[in-house]
């Protein structure tokens, strides 16, 4: 096949100033170093353990950024990044979940931003990116109310030790996913297959975002928000059972956590299935956000249940009795992975937040937006990229105040249970070796912020 045409990154249209460009990455899919200088273990490396990545990649490796992280920074600073979203390893902090510091594990981070600062390069943390401790995971996880108090407790450390050099924080990374993957479906740690009876898991991850606020400003953090993923759902077919099945998936994967944060109440008839005290709660979930993340990669084609809905999307296995079915989205290009390449999806949920939730939606970031292909000269890449910026930036045209965007991510990562086998880097990295090597969309990405900001400046 041909590989596609790069587009000129000066071709690009010119977002407003002050426009944030970044990149992404997480502590269980780079750090490595698990058991190094006193951390604990994570509910994700007890799953690994059991054999659940599906390559056998080495997550206790990773891709060494614990050991290499100045050389990522370096990296970035190439780029000419303006910030980096990296996640701070709960149980590196905390081992035990709760209880004493490990102050080595706090000192890596404490180095991290000093490098990042450095650099001028703006640390943004994620405090939770599905690490969680391992005496907390075996103790209930997020169905237990008492992981949210001890996630204040953890973000309190941390923003002691970090406040004073971090301006941007974020809480926690897709509640959606931990809820519906690791909790309903059984596909991520902690391996739990509750369908419905997963949903405290939302409720109580919710109300952790909410006391971590609560702590994070009392510690002198500046800006507060969390990254949520989003798609647009589209509606099969035509009748009732078609749209039933609709809406009932983007409450689920939706409106389940933009409805509590942004307007202080869950979809009608849910929040009686919360554990309580739901309206108390509810308060604290529902405090001002000084910006909202999105997650966005593919939007969702949904029906009523059918023979011909999928039986597994991306890998992931869906049970049968669920009251909706997924369909494939034809005659678009695809990912390594399989997942769909709609840019014009991007604008359209934008789009449709802001119409939903108007002068309640707080600027956004797109926290996370990328893809998985194969290769140095990934073309497939620059061409989503591109495609995506342009629907970002269209979406702005039409009202919608976005503020950053976070390229998924900085290097090839270990992708979960799917491992070392699909690489969303912009650079690439050798699993032998952990030789890092920039990808041409690397260089294409270093053009686009350049680029950017020369018009921003008039040169």
């Amino acid at each position: 096949m041909t590989p596609p045409p790069v587009p000129s990154a000066s071709t690009l249209p010119v977002f407003p100033p002050g426009f944030l460009w970044g990149a992404s990455a997480s502590a269980f899919q780079t750090e490595g170093a698990a058991d190094t200088e006193g951390k604990g273990p994570s509910g994700w490396d007890a799953f690994a353990s059991q054999g659940r990545i599906k390559d056998g990649a080495d997550a206790a490796r990773g891709t060494g950024f614990h050991e290499r992280y100045r050389e990522d920074v370096a990296l970035l600073a190439g780029l000419g990044a303006g910030a980096f979203r990296f996640s701070v390893s709960w149980p590196r902090v905390i081992p035990g979940g709760s209880g004493p510091v490990n102050p080595a594990g706090l000192g890596f981070y404490d180095r991290l931003v000093d490098e990042l600062c450095a650099h001028g390069i703006t640390p943004a943390p994620t405090l939770y990116h599905w690490d969680t401790p391992l005496p907390l995971d075996e103790a209930g996880g997020w169905l237990n109310r008492d992981t949210a108090a001890r996630f204040a407790e953890y973000a309190a450390v941390v923003a002691e030790r970090l406040a004073d050099r971090v301006p941007m924080w974020i809480t926690i990374n897709e509640p959606a996913e931990v809820t519906l993957l690791g909790y309903a479906l059984g596909e991520h740690a902690p391996g739990k297959q509750l369908l419905f009876d997963a949903l405290p898991a939302a409720h109580h991850q919710l109300l952790a975002h909410g006391l971590a606020v609560q702590a994070l400003r009392a510690a002198g953090a500046g800006t507060v928000g969390l990254a949520v993923s989003h798609s647009p759902v589209r509606t099969a077919g035509d009748t009732d059972e078609d749209r039933a099945g609709a809406e009932i998936y983007d409450i689920l994967t939706n409106r389940l956590f933009s409805d509590p944060l942004l307007t202080g109440r869950y979809p009608d008839g849910f929040d009686e299935l919360m554990p309580g005290p739901v309206a108390e709660d509810l308060a604290v979930i529902s405090q001002p956000l000084d910006w909202y993340g999105v997650n966005y990669y593919s939007p969702m084609l949904v029906g009523a249940p059918a023979p011909d809905a999928l039986d597994s999307y991306a890998g992931l296995g869906m049970p049968t009795g669920l009251p909706f079915g997924l369909r494939e989205i034809e005659g678009v290009e695809r990912t390594g992975f399989g997942w769909p390449v709609v840019p014009d999806g991007l604008r359209e949920l934008l789009v449709t937040l802001e119409e939903r939730y108007g002068d309640r939606l707080p600027p956004v970031h797109i926290t996370e937006n990328g893809c998985s292909y194969d290769g140095l000269d990934d073309r497939s890449r620059i061409a989503f990229l591109d495609g995506h910026l342009r629907a970002l930036h269209q979406a702005v045209e039409e009202g919608v105040d976005v503020r950053g965007y976070f390229v998924w991510s900085l290097t090839d990562n270990i992708e979960w249970v799917e491992g070392a086998a699909q690489r969303f880097g912009l650079v690439h990295v050798d699993y032998e070796t952990l030789e890092r090597t920039p990808k041409a969309s690397y260089a294409w990405y270093r053009d686009v912020i350049r680029a950017q900001r020369a018009t921003e400046s008039g040169d």
